[in-house]
C-alpha cells in the first residue's frame, strides 16, 4: 500500500488485553501474553514502513490501582520482555527508551531499564518509547519540575521551553485499539494537533493490515495544525 504520508511520531494505545481474554473464557494474563507478541510485530512492521518513532503506552499511572496479582505479572512479563524480546529490537538497530515514573518501577525493572537503554542508546534506524508508569499530566509536572531546578526565569518560559523539558517530541498519529474513544492521559501535550484514529479490535487481534488501515487514513488527512 503506497501511502502519500507518513506519521514521523507514531503513538498507539494498546488497549483491550484483559477483554480479549475475558471474552474467550481465558485468564486475563493470557491477554496480556498474547499482547506482548502483538507489540514486537509491530514494532518491526512499523520499522518497515519508515516510521522514525513509535511510542506505546503500556502501563498508565493509573493501572498500578489494578489488583496485586495482575501488576506483578505484569511487571514480570516487562522483565521477561526487556531480557528477551528486545534482544531482538537492538539487532534491527532499533533504541529503546522507557518513558513514565521509572522510579515507581521495581529495583529489579529499573535495572533492566538501564541496561537496555545503555545498549541500544547509539541504535539510529527507529526509536520507539515504552509509556511504562506513564502518566501525561504526571509528565507536565515533572517538565515544570525540570524548569523549575534549571532556575529558568518566568518570562523566558514559553512553549519550546516545556517541550524541551518532556519525555518524548510531539505525535503525528495516535491510534487506540479496543472500542473506546478516548486519549485517556496519553501524550496530552504532544497529542495538541495530532490526528486520532480509533481501532474496534482489541490489542491482540490488531494486525498489520489494521495499521495499515490507519495509516492510510492519515495520508488522506489534511493536517491543519489549529489553522
Amino acid at each position: 500500500m503506497v501511502m502519500n504520508q507518513l506519521p514521523y511520531h507514531l503513538g498507539i494505545i494498546l488497549d483491550g488485553n484483559r477483554r480479549w481474554a475475558e471474552e474467550r473464557g481465558l485468564p486475563v494474563f493470557e491477554g496480556h501474553r498474547k499482547g506482548l507478541e502483538k507489540v514486537q510485530r509491530i514494532i518491526e512492521y512499523c520499522k518497515e514502513k519508515g516510521i522514525k518513532i513509535l511510542t506505546l503506552f503500556v502501563f498508565s499511572t493509573e493501572n498500578w490501582k489494578r489488583g496485586k496479582e495482575e501488576v506483578n505479572y505484569l511487571i514480570k512479563l516487562g522483565k521477561k520482555a526487556i531480557s528477551n524480546h528486545f534482544k531482538h529490537l537492538h539487532k534491527n538497530k532499533i533504541r529503546i527508551r522507557i518513558i513514565g515514573q521509572k522510579e515507581t518501577l521495581p529495583k529489579s525493572l529499573q535495572k533492566k531499564i538501564i541496561e537496555i537503554e545503555k545498549q541500544t542508546k547509539d541504535n539510529k534506524e527507529m526509536m520507539v518509547n515504552f509509556a511504562l508508569s506513564y502518566g501525561g499530566r504526571a509528565e507536565i509536572v515533572e517538565a515544570v519540575k525540570k524548569i523549575i531546578e534549571k532556575k529558568i526565569p518566568p518570562k523566558k518560559i514559553n512553549e519550546n521551553t516545556i517541550k524541551e523539558n518532556l519525555w518524548t517530541s510531539d505525535v503525528d498519529l495516535i491510534i487506540r485499539t479496543g472500542k473506546e474513544q478516548r486519549i485517556s492521559n496519553f501524550l496530552i501535550w504532544q497529542a495538541a494537533y495530532s490526528e486520532l484514529y480509533f481501532c474496534p479490535k482489541y490489542w491482540p487481534d490488531f494486525s498489520e493490515k489494521d495499521l495499515d488501515l490507519a495509516l492510510a487514513e492519515y495520508s488522506r488527512r489534511q493536517r491543519r495544525f489549529g489553522q
